[in-house]
């Protein structure tokens, strides 16, 4: 495994990027208080365990014995992490009212508990698979086995999913007002997809070992 600080960096703006998880803890924590964020959260890194271990079962016997594939899994992760950047600023010239429409998709799933809107929510989205499938090769030497670098690196973010979460629960009361100001908002997605650009052009023009 290399870069893994380059790594964790690149984890924790991936993690605070707001999405379809950051709203099911949300409302959860609002409407029900501590319990129903923390279950949900809980919920949600038992997903991100599922795609873990799908990323190491399904990548580690192809990657290691083609760099052809290894290159192709490269230039996907470079694209795809080049197009979170240009979305996240492009949204900051479209703000998507969606708020509401996720809102009440949240609350028409009475009969459903924290934990398995947390795991659903996050299993179900295509965009984390994606994710798992090209950026962890990034961080990884062609030709080496990976099985221990993906394990190593899903776990990690997991833990770091959790703290990030753990944190917001627990703060949400205290920093709502500043964290909805929409100059706040501008600052952090224009910071994020700034450095999201700027790290899938780095991965796009460097040669494989």
């Amino acid at each position: 495994m290399e870069n893994f600080y380059l790594f964790l960096f690149m984890c924790v703006l991936l993690i605070i990027l707001p999405g379809p998880d950051t709203a099911i803890a949300t409302k959860n924590t609002l409407t029900s208080g501590r319990t129903g964020g923390l279950k949900t959260v809980i919920g949600t890194c038992c997903a991100l365990l599922i795609h873990t271990l799908a990323a190491v079962v399904g990548l580690s016997a192809i990657i290691v014995k083609s760099a052809f594939v290894f290159s192709i899994f490269k230039y996907a992760g470079a694209v795809y992490l080049m197009y979170l950047g240009v979305k996240t600023l492009w949204a900051l010239r479209n703000k998507r009212k969606d708020d509401c429409a996720d809102t009440e998709e949240v609350h028409a799933a009475k009969g459903t508990s924290f934990f398995k809107q947390g795991f659903l929510t996050n299993l179900l989205n295509p965009k984390v698979a994606v994710f798992f499938l090209t950026f962890l090769p990034q961080f990884v030497d062609a030709g080496t086995s990976t099985f221990f670098p993906f394990l190593t690196m899903g776990i990690t973010y997991i833990l770091l999913t959790a703290v990030w979460f753990l944190f917001y629960i627990y703060l949400l009361d205290h920093i709502r007002v500043f964290m909805n100001k929409p100059k706040t908002q501008t600052i952090m997605e224009g910071i994020t997809g700034t450095v999201l650009i700027a790290f899938g052009i780095k991965l796009a023009l460097e040669k494989a070992h």
